[in-house]
């Protein structure tokens, strides 16, 4: 699962008819509120994940060039964010796993996903 897409109600219909998924690649970068059909915000690709019933979303779109108005490294700490407070809502069943490797790091699908706060050392 991935794309670029502006956050609406088809994440939800996806998940419903395509759903559970085991990876979703989603874009959380480069965004904008003047640009809402775009990218997702930090936030909505959270949200996003829980519709779509994804086990592991990995964050992109961010970290590398600065298209967008925002610091590089804030769609990370954002989208981290919301997943913490996503996770801590008690019987949602289903929990919201960030996977964070460095540019250029191997993703490997069979093996435990990397993620690190690279961003902050």
């Amino acid at each position: 699962m991935g794309g670029d897409s502006g956050y609406d109600d088809h994440f939800a219909l996806i998940g419903e008819k395509y759903g559970p998924f085991d990876l979703a690649i989603l874009e959380s970068g480069q965004y904008n509120t003047m640009w809402p059909l775009i990218h997702t915000m930090p936030e909505e690709m959270a949200q996003a994940a829980l519709y779509l019933k994804a086990k592991v979303i990995l964050p992109v779109h961010w970290g590398k060039f600065r298209l967008g108005m925002h610091p590089w490294n804030e769609p990370i700490k954002r989208v981290l964010a919301k997943a913490e407070e996503v996770n801590k809502i008690e019987g949602t069943g289903h929990k919201v796993q960030v996977v964070t490797p460095k540019i250029g790091e191997l993703l490997s699908l069979s093996a435990p996903y990397a993620s690190t706060h690279w961003w902050e050392i």
